[in-house]
């Protein structure tokens, strides 16, 4: 059978990808920092195998024991799910809160994927699923609350896009690919564990995003967006960051050359 590796797999979409793909035939590495609901978990899906490790993501230590599962098992697919946000104001952010937020979700889903890919590619087949958001898309926007504290967090989600599509073109060939899937606001804990009352807003399920993200695999889309019913969107946005990477100089542009000889 084929095997999933998924990340923050204790509630929401973590958990949502776990059963989803349960029920596709996939035995499981199920991770996690609350052991008990990964065990829980495990007991309503009896029809396949699955592994818990509690492990905690924020921490080296987590990081390096998930990571060498990641290497040892013949992982058909992983989905780097876990996440954390801590949102505040930059200057009122604590230093062990900014290291713990790089760390879910920069460290640990860029050392799992490096674990994984070198069989991916001697097998000659891996998936690489990672869950960022739209707010990787939300850096130009007015910083007022909460869009201005959140700054560490949107620049994760940025990362993990650009990560995602820079990485996809490099293992073009060798039957690994990689996908980001960025859904909007979704009804789970993770903004209720942030003291954060969503509730009145519209919000999709985690199983929406299970699906959109599955679908986006089998449509080959690399950045899967389940909330933008406009995909051109999309496309109109990495055109202009490749019109922009394209057009430069080595010449100073004329607007700064201009101002300095002001």
């Amino acid at each position: 059978m084929p095997l999933a590796l998924v990340t923050g797999a204790s509630s929401g979409i973590g958990k949502a990808f776990a059963e989803r793909l349960a029920a596709d035939g996939h035995d499981l590495v199920v991770v996690g920092r609350r052991k008990d609901r990964l065990e829980a978990l495990a007991a309503s899906l009896p029809d396949v195998d699955v592994q818990v490790d509690a492990a905690d993501l924020a921490t080296d230590a987590g990081v390096a024991e998930v990571a060498a599962i990641a290497a040892s098992r013949p992982l058909d697919m992983l989905v780097n799910n876990a996440g954390v946000a801590h949102y505040m104001p930059f200057a009122e952010l604590p230093v062990e809160k900014a290291g713990e937020l790089m760390h879910v979700k920069v460290t640990a889903p860029t050392l799992l994927s490096r674990a994984a890919v070198p069989a991916m590619i001697g097998r000659g087949a891996g998936t690489i699923v990672n869950v960022a958001g739209m707010l990787a898309f939300s850096g130009p926007a007015p910083a007022a609350p909460p869009a201005g504290q959140r700054a560490v967090y949107v620049g994760t989600l940025a990362y993990t896009v650009a990560m995602a599509q820079t990485l996809r073109a490099e293992l073009a060939g060798t039957g690994v690919t990689v996908h980001v899937v960025c859904p909007g606001i979704v009804a789970t804990e993770f903004h209720e564990v942030q003291g954060m009352d969503l509730s009145a807003l519209p919000r999709m399920t985690a199983d929406d995003v299970v699906t959109a993200a599955l679908a986006g695999i089998a449509l080959g889309e690399t950045v899967i967006a389940p909330g933008v019913h406009d995909s051109g969107l999309l496309d109109r946005v990495f055109d202009a960051d490749l019109a922009a990477f394209g057009n430069q100089s080595p010449q100073l542009a004329p607007r700064y050359r201009d101002h300095r000889a002001h």
